[in-house]
């Protein structure tokens, strides 16, 4: 299962923000313990290094949780601590070393601060028009065409806002672009911003001697993909370097795909790196005699209902009607590079 931002949404500043409300998420989890077993990221790792898959309970279950926000000390962790149970959590480090807010999120509260998602549209192809021609790119009805198109669970403005923001354009021009909507519409202290959004060490160490999980999201939540296997290598002994700061195990960890992103040579430096699982953004339930172990896909909290006392849905039956070998995933069938 993957989960993102977990918060009392009425309560928050950004009520528009995509999050799972918290009583939501505590309704999810008494669903996921009445059928399915939890497992640790001790558990996964040890039968990954051994490929005893069969080590495993029937139905079992791992929780994870990306990016690193604060709301999985304060709203996630008594949860999972009151029902027993441990998850896994990837934070980029920079985020939890620098306090610096993260493009992604950038993109995620600009998009929560205003209602009206043409204005954001609109205030693009200015900054486009402003600033692009010294950069070479087309305007923005050419972006527009191209991007415009809804998602499983975004319209078309969203969506072209994410990819426009995210991988299409430079990344000098992004950065122009989106640090004048962030400015303009969430606010021009990033570092306030950060240390209000993100875990801190503190309260990494007590969730991990509590029994949580931490593994690596990278460093700087780059696009890994996009990356020279030079580069590659930097972000990954970075990250590997805030592991072993925070006291996470290195002889066998998990490493969480920014993005989901990853390609063949990501792949194998992971093997090299005594990396033992690879957690994608693909759809499905994990089949791990079948799956690659460095490229699992995962369900997300729109995938499971939201009571305790809800039926099994068809991911749950799906899961129990073929035991430990489920059908297998979209993004399964052996290893293939994706981006």
């Amino acid at each position: 299962m993957m989960y993102h931002y977990v918060r009392d949404l009425k309560r928050s500043r950004y009520p528009e923000i995509k999050a799972l409300e918290t009583e939501d998420f505590r309704e999810q989890i008494a669903y996921i313990k009445k059928h399915y077993t939890v497992i640790s990221g001790a558990d996964l790792l040890a039968a990954a290094a051994a490929r005893a898959w069969d080590a495993l309970p029937p139905m079992a279950a791992l929780l994870t949780f990306d990016d690193g926000y604060r709301d999985h000390f304060t709203d996630v962790f008594p949860i999972l601590r009151d029902a027993g149970i441990t998850g896994c959590f990837f934070p980029p480090a920079r985020c939890v070393l620098e306090r610096r807010v993260l493009d992604v999120n950038r993109i995620h509260f600009v998009l929560a601060a205003v209602p009206n998602k043409r204005l954001l549209v609109d205030r693009i192809f200015t900054m486009l028009e402003a600033h692009g021609p010294r950069f070479g790119t087309p305007g923005g009805e050419y972006y527009w065409s191209k991007l415009a198109v809804p998602s499983r669970y975004d319209g078309p403005e969203v969506v072209f806002i994410k990819r426009m923001l995210q991988r299409e354009l430079p990344p000098p021009l992004t950065r122009l672009i989106l640090d004048g909507l962030f400015a303009e519409f969430v606010t021009a202290d990033d570092v306030a911003f950060g240390d209000e959004l993100y875990l801190n060490e503190a309260q990494i160490a007590c969730m991990r001697d509590a029994g949580m999980y931490f593994g690596s999201h990278g460093y700087d939540h780059y696009w890994l993909d996009r990356l020279s296997p030079t580069d590659q290598e930097r972000e990954i002994d970075a990250s590997l370097g805030f592991l072993r700061r925070i006291g996470s195990p290195l002889d066998g960890w998990i490493m969480c795909y920014p993005h989901g992103a990853y390609n063949d040579a990501l792949v194998a430096l992971l093997s090299r790196s005594a990396c033992r699982v690879g957690l994608t953004t693909g759809v499905g339930i994990a089949d791990l005699d079948c799956d690659h172990p460095l490229t699992l896909p995962r369900l997300n909290a729109n995938d499971l209902p939201k009571r305790g006392t809800a039926s099994p849905n068809d991911w749950t039956l799906r899961a129990r009607a073929n035991g430990r070998r489920p059908e297998a995933s979209a993004s399964a069938l052996p290893y293939a590079a994706k981006s």
